[in-house]
């Protein structure tokens, strides 16, 4: 069997629950959280805009845009999945919010011209092969004045202690190997100049994983070396008993660093 695709448009239908867990044991690390409402702040979406969220996932951004539109504005969210899509709307709907959520992908935006006051995109140019395509596809969608804030990891800054430092680079090797655009986060900016954005703001945000939220993510990164026979199962189970003494003794560490870049189209 394949190693899973953490993608959200990838991942096997058996798995979305897993890809679920995952991404809601990610939304509570307080990295992400301070990120997230850095994020809302800095874009500053208002009563009465339309407001798009790409890449939404299980609709947690777009139900904040909700409240923060109103009943005046609209607040969208896009992703690639119906299975993750049908999990926004049910939690859409058990809060009461209008978050409006649309299949689609960032591609091909199924939306006209000038559409929106803001968008948001968070941790979706990793995995795309043709992030420039991408980013034309957000201007086009935006108004005149329209905002945009694209977040994303690094994965070349991650760092994991303790652990054989060859298998540690081995794993996050294997698990590279299939991502379109690891080091995505300091790219954001490039991105949105060439498309002759104005850029206003930058942030960024070591987060740093709980063990709980580790493991997930270390089994993936095996899956992956397993398949291209990189890592044998006796050194990952040497590098799991290395993680859970420093984790037994209070030495633990996993941290990625994310970025995020504001802009604004003249």
């Amino acid at each position: 069997m394949d190693a899973p695709s953490f993608h959200s448009d990838r991942i096997d239908a058996d798995r979305i629950d897993e890809l679920v867990e995952i991404l809601d044991l990610q939304a509570d690390l307080p990295g992400i959280r301070r990120m997230r409402q850095w994020a809302h702040e800095t874009l500053a979406v208002r009563a009465g805009e339309r407001a798009l969220d790409i890449g939404a996932g299980t609709g947690s951004e777009a139900l904040v845009f909700a409240e923060r539109v109103g009943d005046a504005g609209a607040a969208v969210g896009l992703d690639p999945n119906p299975a993750m899509l049908a999990i926004a709307r049910r939690r859409a709907a058990a809060a009461g919010s209008s978050a409006r959520f649309v299949h689609g992908s960032v591609y091909h935006l199924p939306f006209q011209d000038a559409s929106f006051d803001a968008v948001r995109c968070e941790r979706v140019y990793q995995h795309l092969d043709d992030p420039a395509a991408a980013t034309a596809e957000i201007v086009r969608v935006l108004r005149p004045g329209g905002r945009v804030l694209l977040i994303d990891s690094d994965w070349y800054t991650a760092i994991t202690h303790p652990g054989d430092p060859a298998v540690v680079e081995a794993l996050g090797t294997a698990m590279l190997a299939d991502v379109p655009n690891p080091a995505s986060g300091r790219r954001l900016r490039g991105l949105l100049a060439a498309q002759g954005l104005v850029i206003d703001d930058q942030g960024s945000e070591a987060v740093i994983w709980d063990p709980v939220t580790a493991r997930p993510l270390y089994q993936q990164m095996n899956e992956q070396a397993s398949l291209r026979g990189t890592v044998t199962a006796e050194e990952f189970e040497r590098f799991l008993a290395d993680l859970d003494a420093g984790i037994e003794r209070g030495d633990f560490h996993l941290s990625v660093t994310m970025f995020a870049v504001l802009a604004h189209k003249p």
